[in-house]
């Protein structure tokens, strides 16, 4: 299972800096976190959140389809606030 690793205001939600989730996407691994953490954590991840599979953002690999091993770091970014 790979280590998700949590920032800013997710690590606020889950009150973790980093968990081992059950999933071989990152669809997976989305769909196990937010049922566990609720709605509060999708709407994070819904406002542009920026995730890296071993540093290397999902965008530039197969988006939400990327598949991950128990190898895996998973950095899930949410947007930053500021101005």
């Amino acid at each position: 299972m790979p280590k998700v690793k949590f920032f800013a205001t997710l690590r606020e939600i889950t009150g973790k800096r980093e968990e081992v989730v059950n999933g071989s996407t990152i669809e997976d691994v989305l769909n196990t976190l937010h049922e566990e953490y609720g709605e509060k954590f999708k709407k994070e991840l819904r406002e542009r959140s920026m995730i890296l599979v071993n540093g290397k953002n999902i965008e530039h690999l197969k988006g939400i389809k990327t598949k991950v091993s128990e190898e895996d770091t998973i950095s899930i970014f949410p947007p930053a606030g500021g101005g």
